[in-house]
């Protein structure tokens, strides 16, 4: 059984730092891209980042210089370094897998339960 299980999120203040993991079981997932996706309340789920199995990395633009995504394929593990935080950023944050990239979470085969981020200002 394929699992992606997020760990990380929290409470934290604007300016500050958190970093989600991405533990993912149940086979391997070297040859599949993994990221990141969000969904704030009353808005709709959109893309952060992507690390491609071809270790592309790919990012929106609200994130670019702020967010790094790396991974750890021995591990089968991706992370997401977020700083700078603002209260924007509050979102409940997925981690999905897919065999290609795309920027509806819809497109990846995996996706985990999401875990809460909040940014208070």
């Amino acid at each position: 059984q394929v699992q992606l299980v997020e760990s990380g999120g929290g409470l934290v203040q604007a300016g500050g730092s958190l970093r989600l993991s991405c533990a993912a079981s149940g086979r391997t997932f070297t040859t599949y891209d993994m990221g990141w996706f969000r969904q704030a309340p009353g808005k709709e789920r959109e893309f952060v980042a992507v690390r491609s199995s071809g270790r592309r990395e790919y990012y929106a633009d609200s994130v670019k210089g702020r967010f790094t995504i790396s991974r750890d394929n021995a591990k089968n593990t991706v992370l997401l370094q977020m700083n700078s935080l603002k209260p924007e950023d509050t979102a409940v944050y997925y981690c999905v897998a897919g065999l290609r990239v795309g920027l509806s979470s819809g497109e990846y085969d995996y996706r985990g339960q999401g875990t809460q981020v909040t940014v208070s200002s």
